[in-house]
């Protein structure tokens, strides 16, 4: 009884829109304002209100992966309704207090890193595009599909980079290596990509052979600080996430060591225009083990601690918010290949972590931002104003 007066009580400050629950004792009640629900959460068992209290994302994101709990409409919406609402329980700074804390050594890292991409690469390619790309992409047009944006990003970044041919590039989690080829192939660079995951090393090596451009690019199943070289360039996509809160200050100073004089780097990655952003326990549990999302104050203090200066500044929420969209929307077209690989609770997991992502970044809870900065006096390497990025973006795309 006391569990339901408790729900009862959180549940009628969490929604900005009506939203239906059906108690475990088959009692209903419709929350948020007034007006007919779309979205109704069904409890077909009991959750312990003690054990939402203590780490919520992640008591209710494994019942809804046990079945404990259904939800009858759109995660993404209900999700985006919970963040909105600022006295909502997704929002609670007291619920954020139990943050569990992590070891990123430079093994840590490589295990956690492996546990999430080397799930396999016929599960992304399932549901990602041509590409084999795992980040935001770009969507210069509505009309865009994913390949395209995901190609756009990828020009985007080399184009503010504003590289020359014959330059040298050093891409810090190379993913699947799109970025690295893009830049051997149309723009004429010396490309190096550092993975921890075997699947990705393994992808991005035979795909050097196959199209004989070992004389151009090369790359190592090593930790980004075992680089020694120095480069013109250093591009790295969605990596300071998994570097953990207390290496993030190495982080960036080993973007530093590996810049030549007045080199520059395109670092892009999730972070958050508010405090608090930092780790979900559910998220760090099933999807990104030892994941830290730093604000944008700390990666400037590190930016500057580092003894690098930015040149620009450019957030992507609402391209990360369409592509995990369509990511989602390619997911349930393949869930049943999914069932057949992993089983239904994965199936679950892996919609749950999309629609929430893209309710995470529709709200603003989360952003992502591209920094571009230079080894040493802002831009002196580099055109007097933006006006290169756009012009040199529209010729690419030309």
């Amino acid at each position: 009884m006391l569990d339901k007066k408790i729900y009862d009580e959180i549940f009628s400050r969490s929604f900005t829109i009506p939203i239906k629950v059906i108690f475990w004792d088959g009692k209903e009640k419709t929350y948020g304002p007034e007006g007919k629900s779309d979205i109704t959460i069904k409890f077909n068992d009991k959750v312990p209100i003690s054990d939402v209290v203590k780490h919520a994302t992640l008591t209710l994101g494994e019942a809804y992966m046990d079945k404990k709990i259904e939800i009858e409409g759109s995660i993404q919406k209900l999700i985006t309704s919970a963040y909105t609402q600022s006295d909502s329980f997704m929002s609670s700074l007291k619920l954020k207090k139990y943050i569990p804390k992590f070891n990123h050594s430079e093994e840590g890292n490589k295990k956690e890193i492996q546990e999430h991409y080397d799930i396999g690469n016929d599960f992304y390619k399932l549901w990602l595009d041509k590409t084999m790309t795992y980040s935001c992409a770009y969507f210069r047009t509505p009309e865009d599909t994913l390949e395209q944006a995901q190609m756009n990003k990828v020009h985007h970044i080399l184009n503010k980079l504003n590289t020359k041919p014959g330059e040298t590039i050093l891409d810090i989690g190379c993913g699947w290596g799109t970025m690295m080829f893009t830049a051997a192939k149309e723009y004429g660079l010396k490309a190096k990509g550092v993975t921890l995951s075997q699947e990705q090393y393994d992808y991005v090596n035979q795909k050097i052979q196959d199209e004989n451009l070992g004389d151009q690019m090369e790359v190592m199943l090593e930790d980004y600080r075992e680089v020694s070289e120095k480069f013109d360039h250093v591009v790295s996509v969605g990596m300071f996430e998994h570097v953990g809160k207390d290496n993030l200050p190495g982080y960036f100073k080993t973007v530093k060591d590996v810049l030549k004089p007045d080199g520059n780097a395109l670092i892009h990655g999730i972070t958050g225009q508010h405090y608090g952003v930092g780790v979900d326990a559910w998220l760090v549990k099933y999807i990104f083990p030892g994941g830290y999302i730093p604000d944008v104050k700390e990666n400037v203090g590190h930016i500057l601690d580092a003894g690098l200066q930015i040149d620009d500044l450019e957030p992507l929420r609402r391209h990360y918010q369409k592509t995990v969209e369509i990511w989602d929307r390619n997911f349930n077209k393949v869930e049943d290949k999914v069932n057949e690989m992993y089983g239904e609770r994965f199936v679950r997991m892996w919609d749950l972590y999309l629609q929430a992502c893209a309710a995470s970044f529709e709200s603003g809870n989360i952003d992502v931002i591209q920094f571009l900065l230079t080894n040493g006096a802002s831009g002196t390497a580099m055109p007097m104003t933006r006006e290169y990025m756009t012009d040199l973006d529209k010729k690419t795309a030309e």
